[in-house]
């Protein structure tokens, strides 16, 4: 179905390959279409309970295609009109409603590195060449980089890196938050992390704590998660999958849980919040 990428469905982990490894699974138009496509599709599909993006072949993604030289950023669109392809996929992942994790398989770099910041893990390979180079190129950060990076790693260290556009040593990566896991193989970990999601975990918290911690980070009060927490548990508490988590921990067994991401009433979106 797809040109720059391709999927895989597995145990309820959806794998999906930037799959242009002649170049280095370099950013294309065509690579924004299709993502946004995909992660849409994939949030809609009950089957999907977790989503894993790596590269396939030796790279993650080596940043923007430059196959236009110099005009590689000029744009036909007018001033008001354009948005960045970058910022479009970054916006589609950070309303998803399922668990992604980033496995950085090799060389991120640009928009390679920026595209995993609204992801919710990110597992690097250790000594992959990372970095944030924008001002090398004499273009800006993009991906809505600037609203994601200082919130997980500082404004300090955030305005280091762009500033400068140097290659971050992984180890500078895990201790500063950007990365989670520091690894040789990513995959093997990403997956060790999707199976304990899709197999151990209720499709309905997981879809709830997402939406809840990345909503949070916009409010100025711990009232609005208590709110939105207690709504939440009153919900959960008159449903399924409480009574089966409930019920397989007394008998000591896996649990098996009923409902699905879908049942979920979203809690931040329609009204549910009034103060």
């Amino acid at each position: 179905m797809y040109d720059s990428i391709k999927t895989e469905l597995n145990n309820g982990i959806l794998t999906i390959f930037l799959n242009r490894p002649d170049r280095m699974n370099a950013f294309t138009s065509l690579m924004v279409e299709e993502l946004v496509d995909v992660y849409k599709k994939a949030d809609q599909d009950d089957e999907v309970r977790v989503i894993v993006v790596t590269g396939e072949g030796k790279a993650f993604c080596a940043g923007m295609d430059l196959g236009n030289g110099g005009e590689t950023f000029s744009s036909t669109e007018s001033f008001d009109d354009y948005r960045d392809g970058g910022g479009q996929v970054s916006l589609v992942v950070h309303s998803l409603k399922k668990p992604i994790i980033a496995a950085i398989n090799g060389p991120a770099v640009g928009i390679g590195l920026t595209m995993t910041l609204a992801m919710d893990i990110r597992i690097v390979k250790k000594d992959a060449k990372i970095g944030f180079v924008f001002a090398k190129r004499g273009i800006g950060p993009e991906a809505c980089s600037g609203w994601f990076l200082p919130r997980l790693v500082g404004i300090g260290k955030a305005l280091e890196w762009m500033y400068t556009g140097r290659y971050i040593p992984t180890s500078e990566a895990l201790a500063s938050g950007l990365v989670q896991y520091e690894v040789d193989d990513v995959l093997e970990k990403a997956y060790e992390i999707a199976q304990m999601i899709a197999g151990e975990t209720a499709a309905t918290s997981n879809r709830f704590v997402r939406q809840l911690l990345w909503n949070m980070l916009s409010e100025n009060s711990p009232s609005a998660s208590h709110l939105a927490e207690s709504k939440f548990l009153w919900w959960a508490g008159n449903n399924a999958d409480a009574r089966e988590g409930v019920q397989s921990f007394l008998e000591k067994r896996s649990p098996d849980f009923p409902l699905k991401s879908s049942d979920v009433p979203d809690f931040f979106h329609d009204g549910r919040r009034e103060k």
